[in-house]
């Protein structure tokens, strides 16, 4: 009896594990039934090494789960070397073109099935209706429930038309908070009915798996919606109509792991309805055993009733059984995300930049969701110009910044959010009125006075690229695009 619940128990956990070749325990879990993996940017070197590491992983076991962070935008593991070459979220929803979106999603299944990767923890489906909240924001497609469900629906299709299955999170929606659930446990009243909207499309559309949200919502119970059997049960499963797998957003957060412990709260979520049981990025054997051994001890003292554990794995067999499954011819479309990221310009001014240009990157802490990545949103804007110059600031007295009077390109992201970078931000201006200001994260405040702004909605590479097109006259740069409007 014990080895059949083992099995089961560890047939529900998804751990990470550091480095681009998988340790031999993670090998040995995968005989005992691992239920999969989850990749972060630790494990990618190149898209070579990540194709022979998912291959190491599934002759081991050729069913195994192998997920990734991959949103496009801000959020990569992928190309977390380089920048993404997607456009993320709020790009695609400020565009709002469903046939792009799907295009878009679909280029990026196709990427990620040719490096073996068959499980991707996207789209956020969350609803960003809080302009101070500090883990969704620009990658969420907006603030309108509509317009959010339309593109959920679109990217749901678009990447599991590739065999990639997708996952709408966080629900049942994490874009009214105004705390990070990876440092603490956000608390909300109530939840508005738009921020279900999403995930009704997400249903709608197939989507193979959702995540849940480390948040209470208080109408809704006590109990992080991880742990809640009537957000995950009554609200998802009866309400919704929702019958796939359901996967916890990472158990290590501060949300979880700093309130119950990461063991009790693998045990409360899959009580409550989750299935599968994604561990982070820093849990890695010793915590496999410790959540196993857990949750067979629940199921032995009777707080955990076996059939619960007993459906939590088939729905992950049955997810493992998908993947497996051939599926139909898919494009890898740049042209679709270079169109998306021109396209999602907010120009407003003259942002014409003659000579080589000084750009001044604002660069507030980054944030856990998206990770610091090895280049930054000023590297994109500086390359390829001969003689362009970056300085980062970070909380610095922009008296610090010196100019010498060369052409200023200011680099903000969510300005709204941090207060010294609008000082800062406000003194280089007054100093330098000919500065055009570049905006990378939600487009809610600008200095007065600068010649120009521009506003890319997302810090993937792809859209600083987009904005270095329109800002530069070196013909190096390519041609200048046209258009003055999101959508032009």
């Amino acid at each position: 009896m014990t080895d059949s619940l083992e099995r089961l128990a560890t047939s529900c956990i998804l751990p990470g594990f550091e480095g681009p070749v998988a340790p031999d325990w993670v090998r040995r879990r995968l005989h005992e039934g691992l239920g999969g993996v989850v990749l972060y940017a630790w494990n990618v070197e190149s898209r070579e090494q990540l194709a022979e590491l998912t291959a190491s992983l599934r002759a081991e076991r050729d069913d195994v789960l192998i997920a990734i962070d991959e949103e496009g935008g801000d959020v990569t593991r992928l190309e977390a070397g380089a920048g993404s070459s997607y456009p993320g979220n709020g790009a695609l929803g400020v565009v709002d073109d469903v046939v792009l979106t799907e295009r878009v999603a679909e280029s990026l299944g196709v990427d990620l099935a040719q490096a073996g990767v068959n499980f991707d923890f996207a789209p956020v489906a969350d609803v960003n209706t809080n302009p101070d909240n500090p883990v969704i924001g620009i990658r969420s497609f907006g603030e309108d429930g509509p317009l959010v469900a339309r593109h959920v629906a679109a990217f749901v299709r678009g990447l599991q038309k590739t065999g990639v299955a997708a996952c709408a999170k966080h629900f049942p929606g994490h874009g009214d908070t105004t705390e990070d659930s990876h440092l603490a446990l956000p608390v909300l009243d109530s939840l508005d009915e738009a921020a279900l909207e999403p995930f009704r499309a997400a249903i709608d559309a197939g989507v193979r798996s959702i995540m849940t949200a480390h948040i209470v919502v208080r109408a809704l119970g006590q109990e992080p919606a991880t742990m809640s059997s009537h957000v995950l049960g009554e609200l998802l499963r009866d309400e919704l109509g929702y019958s796939g797998l359901v996967v916890t957003d990472a158990l290590e957060m501060k949300a979880i792991s700093d309130t119950v412990g990461v063991e009790e709260g693998a045990v409360r979520a899959l009580h409550a309805g989750a299935d599968a049981l994604c561990l982070g990025h820093d849990l890695f054997d010793a915590s496999v055993v410790s959540v196993r051994d857990a949750l067979v001890g629940a199921v032995r003292n009777g707080r955990l009733p076996e059939e619960r554990l007993v459906g939590a794995a088939g729905r992950v067999g049955e997810l493992s059984a998908w993947v497996c499954e051939p599926h139909g011819p898919s494009v890898l479309d740049r042209d679709a995300c270079r169109e998306v990221a021109r396209r999602a310009l907010l120009v407003d001014g003259d942002v014409r930049v003659d000579g080589a240009p000084f750009v001044v990157e604002l660069e507030p802490e980054a944030g856990m969701a998206a990770g610091r990545l090895a280049e930054t949103p000023g590297d994109w804007l500086v390359a390829g110009v001969a003689g362009a110059e970056l300085v980062r600031v970070s909380e610095t007295p922009a008296d610090a910044v010196r100019t010498d009077g060369r052409a200023v390109v200011l680099l903000l992201r969510d300005a709204h959010r941090h207060a010294w970078m609008r000082q800062a931000a406000d003194a280089i201006v007054a100093r330098q009125p000919g500065a055009v200001v570049v905006e990378v994260g939600l487009p809610l405040w600008r200095p007065e006075g600068a010649r120009g702004y521009l506003a890319t909605y997302g810090a993937g590479r792809v859209s600083l690229e987009a904005a270095a097109d329109r800002l530069y006259s070196d013909p190096r740069r390519g041609v200048e695009q046209s258009g003055s409007s999101p959508g032009s």
